[in-house]
């Protein structure tokens, strides 16, 4: 055989393994930057919220109760809803009202 067909016989070499396993490491990467990051964000701002709670704030909880801070505690708060208390972990608080929405929203809504 000549030597010009034994050299088109031969297998291309194999790919590294950085190559290999590129797609995948930047499929981690773009998934961090769009899904990990902003929910860590969200949490911090959400966290933030609740350590700044204080007494008259109005709050949403998890449970779509809509009420007043009456009493906060190291890990529980009260909520006043009418002419009744009702105490919550303050993980359960979900979202401060702020007063002028609440203006705002009964406004539009007449």
């Amino acid at each position: 055989m000549l030597p010009v067909f034994a050299m088109a016989q031969e297998a291309p070499p194999p790919p590294s393994a950085l190559s290999t396993f590129m797609p995948i490491l930047l499929m981690f990467v773009v998934m961090y930057i769009f899904f990990i990051l902003p929910k860590q964000k969200e949490g911090k701002k959400t966290e933030q919220m609740r350590s700044s709670l204080k007494k008259g704030d109005k709050v949403l909880t998890m449970a779509g109760i809509v009420g007043v801070v009456a009493h906060i505690d190291e890990r529980f708060v009260s909520i006043k809803t009418g002419d009744t208390k009702i105490d919550f972990e303050k993980t359960a608080i979900v979202k401060l009202l702020e007063p002028d929405s609440e203006k705002k929203h009964e406004a539009d809504s007449k």
